[in-house]
C-alpha cells in the first residue's frame, strides 16, 4: 500500500515537472519568435512589454511548477524561498542592465579613435 501511495506521488510530481518544462520552453520561444521575426509589425516598446509580460508569466510558471509554492506544508519556507527567488532575479537583472551600461559607455568611440587606441596597443 505505501509503495502505491509513493509510486503515485512520483507520478504526479513528474507529470508537474513536465507540463513545467513545456510552459517554460513554449514561453521562451514565443518571446524569442517575436524579437526575430518582429511578428505583427510591432515597434519595439510594444515587443519589450510584450517580452516583459511573457517574463512576468514564466516567472509565474516557475513559482508554480518548479518551487511549488503552491504546496500548503511549511509555509516559512515557502517565504523564504520566495525571496530568495526574488533576490536571485533581480541580480541577474540589475547586473545585466550594469554590464550593458557599462559596455555602452565604452562603446562611444569613433572608429578613428579605435585605429588610434589598437595602433598604441601594438605599439605601431
Amino acid at each position: 500500500m505505501n509503495e502505491e501511495i509513493q509510486n503515485q506521488h512520483f507520478e504526479k510530481s513528474l507529470a508537474t515537472y513536465v507540463a513545467g518544462f513545456i510552459l517554460s520552453v513554449t514561453l521562451t520561444l514565443v518571446a524569442y519568435y517575436m524579437v526575430v521575426d518582429r511578428v505583427w509589425s510591432l515597434t519595439p516598446w510594444t515587443i519589450a512589454g510584450s517580452i516583459a509580460g511573457i517574463a512576468l508569466v514564466q516567472f509565474v510558471v516557475q513559482l508554480f511548477f518548479f518551487m511549488h509554492l503552491r504546496v500548503k506544508t511549511k509555509p516559512r519556507w515557502r517565504f523564504v524561498v520566495f525571496f530568495f527567488m526574488i533576490l536571485v532575479v533581480l541580480i541577474l537583472v540589475g547586473g545585466s542592465i550594469w554590464i550593458m551600461a557599462s559596455l555602452n559607455g565604452r562603446m562611444v568611440m569613433t572608429p578613428d579613435q579605435v585605429n588610434q587606441y589598437m595602433n598604441d596597443q601594438v605599439g605601431l
